[in-house]
Parts: structure tokens; C-alpha cells; sequence
């Protein structure tokens, strides 16, 4: 099913079909307007693959922001309060699965798309909802959920505390990731003490300041190569001194270069 109604319509829309047929899995493809686009906070009973064939998808799953770039899919267990905001111009696919036929994790995470599963869903967004069991589609509908279960899991996730200080922070960071201002900088924005803000961000998010800080570098990079943007533009958008500078922090992180691990992940 393919439209260009806004994304609230959409949802409602989307969840009235499935209350009518209970398909084991519907999919919805959508073509976004010339503006971003941003469902409201929901959560239903099916799990929910997003999709990007084109443009970016940004979820906002409980207490994180997470980016799913092309050749990527994020998927939101059942129940767990979301909402998904979609570049201008984007062409995503929605992926609902039926509470019965669940066999994904009962976590957010980003899955590594592979071209069959891409193809796969693609096409299942043109079929009816009223496809008889044992059908073409509903075979085909059994080798997805096979596929879906078998898919490489990654984390393209940047913690957003709801605490009001340090959303404020991690918008700020998100807005401006090549910012090189210190911790104490920081504090001294907010009027506290470094000690303060400090344990404040260690208590909400489990991380020291430069390790969020460089937690949402990798997210950024990771989608940044996922859309094959090269690796010396990267390193200049999120400020590193030199291409070096940034290949041996990735490496660290990740233990591969950026180049080999988009060769490896991706294939190009």
C-alpha cells in the first residue's frame, strides 16, 4: 500500500487495517511531502520495522534517538512508546508484524538489511490484506519473517535523558557535534559545578561526559558511511584535527577502519 497522506493519517489509518484483516504482517510504503514529517508518541500491539528505501528516518524509542540510515532498519518491540520522524522527500516502508508471529527481540535495535529482505518488503507493500493462508503471499510472507530473525543487529542509538538539563545537552551536541567545548564549558552553561554535571550525566546515562560524547560520534559517522558519504568529510563534520585523528578513534571503537567497515557491512 503506497500513499503520500501525512504520517498521523497514516498511522491511524494503518492501524484500522490491521484491526480489520489481523495479517500477520502488513507493510505500508509511503513517499514523505517536501517537509519532514513526525508521528505523534504511540505504541501498539504489532512490532514495527522502519525502513528507509530513501532518505532518513529518526526514532525516538523510549529514552533514545536513533537514525537509521539507508541499507539499515530499525525494529520497535511491541508496546514500547516511539514516534518516527521522516526526512523531507523520503520513500520508507512501515513493516507492522502481528503479536502471534513475533520471534524479534523485545528491544529497539538496528538491523543490517539485506538486498533479498529490502526486495521482499517492497513488494508485499503492493499485495492486498486479504491474502488467503498458505497463498503466494502468505509464503512469501513466511520467508520475510525468516529473513527478518536472521538479520545482523547494530546500535545506531544516542541516549536522550529525560532529565530537562541534559536533553538540552544532548540536542545541543546533536546540533553541533564538532563542538569542543569542555565539560567545564558545559557546566558553566547550565550554572553548576564540572563535579555536578558530571555525576549527573554518569547517573542518567551510565556513560562519562567524553564517552556520550563520543558514543554519538560513532552513531553519527556509522550513518554518515552508511550513506556514503566520504571518510575525510565526516572527520571534518564532526571536528577532528585530522582524517587519522578520526580512522584511529573509529578503530578503537569499533576495531576496523571506517573504510573496512563499510566494505564489510555494506559492500561498497
Amino acid at each position: 500500500m503506497r500513499n503520500t497522506d501525512s504520517s498521523s493519517t497514516r498511522l491511524l489509518r494503518d492501524l484500522n487495517l490491521i484491526e480489520e484483516y489481523s495479517p500477520r504482517v502488513f507493510v505500508s510504503r509511503s513517499e514523505s511531502v517536501s517537509h519532514v514529517e513526525e508521528t505523534p508518541w504511540h505504541q501498539h500491539q504489532s512490532g514495527q520495522l522502519v525502513l528507509p528505501l530513501t532518505g532518513v528516518v529518526t526514532c525516538f524509542i523510549e529514552d533514545k534517538m536513533w537514525l537509521v540510515p539507508p541499507r539499515c532498519a530499525v525494529w520497535i518491540p511491541s508496546m514500547v512508546s516511539h514516534s518516527n520522524q521522516i526526512s523531507a522527500n523520503a520513500d520508507v516502508c512501515m513493516l507492522l508484524v502481528a503479536q502471534a508471529e513475533l520471534t524479534m527481540p523485545d528491544y529497539a535495535c538496528t538491523l543490517t538489511v539485506t538486498p533479498l529482505l529490502r526486495e521482499l518488503v517492497i513488494h508485499l507493500a503492493t499485495q492486498t490484506l486479504d491474502y488467503e493462508p498458505g497463498s503466494a503471499t502468505d509464503r512469501l510472507v513466511t520467508v520475510l519473517l525468516d529473513q527478518l530473525v536472521a538479520l545482523e543487529r547494530e546500535e545506531f542509538a544516542f541516549p536522550i535523558p529525560e532529565h530537562p538539563v541534559l536533553k538540552r545537552l544532548a540536542f545541543a551536541l546533536l546540533a553541533k557535534p564538532n563542538e569542543k567545548r569542555t565539560l567545564k564549558g558545559w557546566a558553566n552553561d547550565f550554572a553548576m559545578s564540572e563535579r555536578t554535571l558530571a555525576r549527573m550525566i554518569k547517573r542518567h546515562v551510565q556513560l562519562t561526559f567524553g564517552q556520550w560524547r563520543a558514543h554519538l560520534h560513532i552513531v553519527l559517522a556509522l550513518q554518515k558511511l552508511a550513506h556514503g558519504t566520504p571518510v575525510q568529510t565526516i572527520s571534518e563534520e564532526l571536528g577532528y584535527e585530522s582524517v587519522s585523528a578520526f580512522i584511529t578513534f573509529f578503530k578503537k571503537a569499533l576495531g576496523k577502519s571506517p573504510r573496512q567497515y563499510r566494505l564489510e557491512r555494506w559492500g561498497f
